[in-house]
């Protein structure tokens, strides 16, 4: 499959409410809104179609939890083929009664289903009760190979392990695609609300210039109330961002508004990259077996 030298991509940051269709409407509205900007590959966040349901441990909640292929698979993907775009998509997957991935999914231009990726590391913190919800995920770090190139696609608390975004990078990624959902305790100062921001931008950053490609890191923005009344609930801080190959900031969005980000890729600039900073050829993998412990006593 022959991938475009130049490919526009997009990203979609959205706030949401308690409607599903209202959501997933406003993330339809958004791939039209990047395809008629000649996007060819559009992200959205992470849990897209509904309020971000982690911040409490509600049974009821598997509700919202659909399979794969799907509801929203089949609008996605008919989407995409009326576009003739790539989606990709992040969904609450029901593999089966008791077993729920958190898992994103590509969508083809003809429509159909070039893979999916159910998110490896799974946080359990304040608000973010992710354990509850979602089995880690057992289809490894793998690339999804679509019209417009293989791309490593990786879910939120992924970022945060380079070990993730370098096997993508190993099994060929082209581009790293992170879908998200993070934001603030609103009780917390600013300053520590810029250090955790800013934390999150250079660990996605590193990210590709450790590897020699682009991120797409696309978050959530607005405030979304704690169901529980125990917390003021989580600002999510947007700040969605586009990088290239030695991690400049091709285009970023605010944290307070939604916003639509489309940008030109020269994805020969990445193989230039690689050749100057040639890091997988000097990979010292021979002294790197303690990797593979939790932490050395």
């Amino acid at each position: 499959m022959t991938k475009p030298t130049h490919l526009k991509v997009a990203l979609v940051q959205q706030s949401n409410t308690d409607n599903g269709q209202d959501n997933m409407a406003k993330s339809i509205a958004g791939i039209r809104d990047a395809a008629s900007q000649g996007a060819k590959l559009i992200v959205l966040q992470e849990l897209h179609r509904s309020l971000y349901f982690c911040q409490t441990e509600d049974v009821d909640v598997f509700d919202l939890a659909e399979t794969i292929p799907g509801p929203s698979t089949d609008t996605l993907g008919a989407l995409a083929k009326e576009l003739n775009v790539v989606i990709v998509s992040s969904l609450f997957e029901k593999r089966a009664t008791g077993l729920y991935h958190n898992t994103a999914v590509v969508l083809e231009t003809d429509g159909s289903i070039a893979g999916k990726y159910r998110k490896m590391h799974i946080p359990d913190d304040p608000g973010f009760y992710e354990k509850f919800y979602f089995t880690p995920g057992d289809l490894g770090f793998e690339p999804i190979q679509t019209s417009v190139g293989k791309l490593g696609v990786l879910v939120c608390w992924d970022q945060w392990f380079p070990e993730a975004a370098r096997l993508m990078a190993m099994a060929g990624a082209e581009i790293l695609i992170y879908p998200t959902a993070i934001g603030w305790d609103p009780r917390d100062e600013e300053d520590e609300q810029t250090r955790q921001k800013d934390a999150w931008v250079i660990s996605q950053r590193a990210h590709a210039v450790a590897n020699g490609v682009p991120v797409i890191s696309c978050n959530r923005v607005g405030h979304e109330s704690d169901p529980s009344g125990q917390s003021e609930g989580i600002q999510f801080w947007g700040n969605s961002f586009i990088a290239g190959p030695q991690g400049e900031i091709l285009a970023e969005a605010n944290n307070s508004d939604e916003q639509l980000l489309v940008v030109e890729l020269d994805q020969a600039r990445s193989e230039n990259i690689r050749r100057i900073w040639p890091y997988l050829r000097d990979r010292r993998i021979d002294h790197y077996q303690d990797l593979t412990k939790i932490y050395r006593d």
